[in-house]
């Protein structure tokens, strides 16, 4: 014959709305709780005062409740909330008078009636300050049209690098080094877009439409257009340098982490491996890029000092 079930202890507190049970079980292993006809139903595994064993009880409640109990295990105990189905406060947990033996208040968070009153009021008080201190901040009528620029934005930006990237990495597999060479005349086009259209960042930082720091932007941004327009676009001896590669395909690679970031950012929504990448990505490329701006930056140096070395000799054997 089966022995006597097993009685963990158990302690109870309330509210104007709600019922909290505090389960005495550590360890806990596969927590069977329903409520059927106002009756929580407990079975579970779990370390109490009889060592580790399976433990039940029953409780038929007061007053009538919702049938859905919250349950949270930790590793020391078992909490329960049962919300009532009408907000009054009960003289007892149980319909029966006599208080089980395995039953006892929980002091910790026991309140009287008048100190459960004041606790419901002031919560009340604060949810209604909330919605007075929302409503007397202006909307702003331009919210959804921002909102879809940004997107917009950010959507351009990303196709636009994915293209580059793309474009890149085809010609490096079937070229090979041979790609180094004619990198700039082969995606110059959409590279100058997307720089050109980069400068708007600058302006979301100046007027507040995004809250990146302004000084970063434009020091990112102005530094690459330099090296663009400047130094590339002046200098067509430089166009044809390998270290071009390496700048644009370090410069894509990042984009195309943060653009879809910040696309999905305006929308509320988070996917942790692109944030994960969002900001690991940028360790080892952002030096790496400045190492090859540098590199190309003294290599445009040196070419113009040897320009104009060599500019004399020529005159002379004229």
């Amino acid at each position: 014959m089966a022995g006597p079930s097993l009685r963990p202890h158990v302690h109870w507190a309330q509210r104007h709305r709600e019922l909290y049970l505090r389960v005495e079980l550590s360890d806990v292993q596969h927590p069977d709780v329903a409520i059927t006809d106002n009756v929580l139903h407990f079975k579970a595994q779990g370390h109490g005062a009889k060592g580790d064993n399976i433990y039940e009880f029953q409780i038929e409640f007061l007053e009538p409740v919702e049938p859905k109990p919250v349950c949270r295990v930790t590793q020391r105990q078992l909490n329960i909330t049962v919300q009532k189905k009408e907000s009054n406060w009960w003289e007892r947990l149980t319909k029966q008078e006599k208080r089980p033996l395995f039953l006892a208040p929980d002091f910790d968070r026991w309140l009287d009636e008048s100190d459960a009153e004041m606790e419901l009021k002031e919560k009340e008080e604060e949810k209604i300050n909330k919605m007075k201190i929302e409503s007397r901040v202006p909307k702003d009528p331009f919210k959804h049209l921002k909102k879809g620029y940004l997107i917009m934005y950010n959507l351009v930006q990303f196709l636009g690098f994915s293209w580059i990237f793309v474009n890149m990495t085809v010609r490096l597999f079937i070229l090979g080094k041979d790609s180094f060479y004619d990198t700039f005349h082969t995606v110059a086009d959409m590279m100058y877009f997307c720089h050109t259209l980069a400068l708007m960042e600058i302006m979301n930082s100046l007027i507040g439409l995004v809250r990146s720091p302004l000084i970063p932007a434009v020091v990112q941004i102005l530094g690459r257009n330099f090296i663009l327009f400047v130094i590339l676009g002046s200098l067509e001896e430089m166009q044809s340098k390998p270290v071009v590669f390496f700048v644009f395909y370090f410069w894509s690679i990042v984009e195309l982490f943060r653009y879809p970031y910040y696309m999905l950012s305006c929308i509320g929504i988070e996917w942790k491996p692109l944030t994960w990448l969002r900001y690991t990505v940028w360790i080892p490329l952002y030096p790496l890029g400045g190492l090859a701006e540098g590199v190309f930056v003294n290599s445009r140096h040196l070419y113009k000092q040897r320009k104009q070395h060599l500019g004399p000799k020529k005159r002379k054997m004229k």
